[in-house]
């Protein structure tokens, strides 16, 4: 039996329900009951279909419903090439165009090898019939119509089923989003196309491969968090000198598990009410940074008693710089709260970011197993990382000049974003060669230079030392003359 078929067939019911109730007016009492029960015998016996319909928008929201999106998602990929009529919607800053039904239109899916009806229609307020202002009066639905001897089977795995496909299909089209605190408790977001993915990431080869593992592990854990009683969350704490990698390692996470990206800025929140306001705002599947947190507010120190000195020096930079600004009263404690306390728990598969260029600045509550649960550190280039950037820039897995290379990178502290600077042709003219001669120069150059500087540190080290040998034999000349 076809949509269509059935269609016609509720039809007919519709008026022979008609005459049912006209009857049962007219009829006596003592008889209604039973004539009415054998009545509704006949219709299950003539028409065995269940049908349910999921609305756009639950009573009294305005959000739309979490089920019809999935459920659009779902028939988008799933049953869309049996619809004669199509709807298309572009994603992915219009790189991209997913499909799906168009109002009234039906198709068909298969579950278990039961046969499914869907269909898609829209009704439109009365209101909206006098005055036509947009299309926010326009309420949709999807009904969902099968045999009633499948009914357990519909609702406690197809629907199901149905719902978590839909869900994963709406993360794989969405587009990825970046999104900004730009005022105290309000997020604004821009499209998120960086390329940076874990095959473009210039580092350890085995570092990278436990990331990778530890991410997957993570995104497939929902139910072992649930079982030990746990937010389905996890911190990362990157490490290391500028240049190392630390905002393209994010980038390549949220690439990888197709996560948003909340970017938050801490010197832009005013105390923790704000930043709970923030929090819930976020989405599930989502990466949370904060860059610098060494940098982003003074949460290092609060739990030590500032001096009086440190005091005064810091009012006067204050007044140097013409600060005027009021202090934020975001504390330690409220954004421990925010990542691992009651309410770091109002949602769930979240990934927690903290970079920093000097770890040994951070207070030790902030970083302890649990908050931030893998510390990855980023550091200078090795020969290893090198030879993936010339693979990468040049094309080069091999060349004589590695054995100049290889010593002078272990001699020699050069961020990977230094070594990729060198690698990139600067004209036409340049070939992987000549790139390499450069890295050659500049390593060189930045031994030198390191020699020179550590050269002066030790003149100045002897000269300290003769200045305070002398600064003593004057002391102690004075001593003396004091007790004669």
């Amino acid at each position: 039996m076809t949509i269509g078929d059935m269609t016609q067939f509720g039809s007919m019911m519709a008026g022979v329900m008609f005459v049912f109730a006209m009857v049962q007016r007219w009829l006596p009492a003592e008889f209604r009951n039973h004539f009415q029960r054998y009545f509704q015998r006949l219709i299950n016996y003539i028409y065995p279909y269940i049908t349910i319909r999921f609305d756009e928008y639950q009573v009294d929201e305005f959000e739309r419903s979490v089920a019809y999106i999935a459920i659009d998602k779902y028939l988008s990929t799933h049953s869309s090439n049996g619809a004669k009529r199509l709807k298309a919607n572009v994603v992915t800053g219009g790189k991209s165009f997913f499909l799906n039904m168009d109002d009234y239109e039906e198709v068909t899916d298969e579950f278990q090898g039961i046969k499914i009806w869907w269909s898609s229609s829209k009704s439109i307020s009365e209101q909206r019939v006098l005055f036509t202002y947009g299309d926010n009066d326009e309420r949709r639905c999807f009904k969902l119509t099968f045999n009633r001897k499948h009914r357990d089977i519909i609702t406690k795995q197809y629907l199901h089923h149905v719902l978590d496909e839909g869900k994963v299909i709406d993360v794989k089209i969405r587009p990825r989003k970046l999104y900004t605190n730009n005022t105290r408790t309000m997020w604004s977001h821009i499209m998120f196309e960086h390329p940076s993915t874990f095959d473009t990431l210039a580092m350890d080869p085995k570092k990278k491969k436990d990331i990778l593992n530890d991410l997957m592990t993570f995104s497939k854990s929902k139910d072992y968090y649930k079982k030990v009683g746990k937010s389905w969350k996890r911190g990362y704490l990157l490490y290391g000198p500028p240049g190392t990698g630390k905002s393209s390692m994010i980038a390549a996470m949220a690439n990888f598990l197709e996560y948003y990206i909340y970017d938050l800025e801490l010197t832009s929140v005013k105390d923790n009410t704000d930043l709970r306001k923030l929090l819930i705002q976020t989405s599930t599947k989502s990466i949370i940074v904060i860059e610098d947190i060494d940098c982003s507010l003074d949460l290092t120190g609060q739990r030590k008693k500032k001096n009086e000195d440190e005091q005064k020096q810091e009012l006067l930079l204050k007044m140097e710089e013409g600060t005027n600004k009021k202090d934020s009263s975001l504390t330690l404690s409220g954004l421990l709260n925010f990542i691992d306390g009651l309410w770091s728990a109002c949602g769930s598969e979240r990934l927690i970011v903290f970079t920093t260029n000097h770890v040994d600045k951070l207070d030790p509550a902030l970083v302890r197993r649990g908050r931030m649960d893998m510390h990855i550190e980023l550091s200078y280039c090795c020969f290893e990382t090198f030879k993936f950037l010339a693979k990468n820039y040049l094309d080069i897995e091999s060349h004589e000049l590695f054995a100049t290379i290889s010593p002078l990178l272990n001699e020699t502290n050069m961020t990977p974003a230094d070594v990729a600077e060198n690698l990139i042709p600067k004209s036409t003219e340049e070939n992987g060669e000549s790139c390499l001669k450069n890295l050659i120069k500049s390593l060189e150059n930045r031994k030198e230079a390191a020699r020179i500087k550590a050269d002066e540190e030790l003149k100045q080290a002897k000269r300290d030392k003769r200045l305070v040998k002398r600064c003593k034999k004057a002391m102690n000349k004075v001593i003396k003359m004091v007790k004669s």
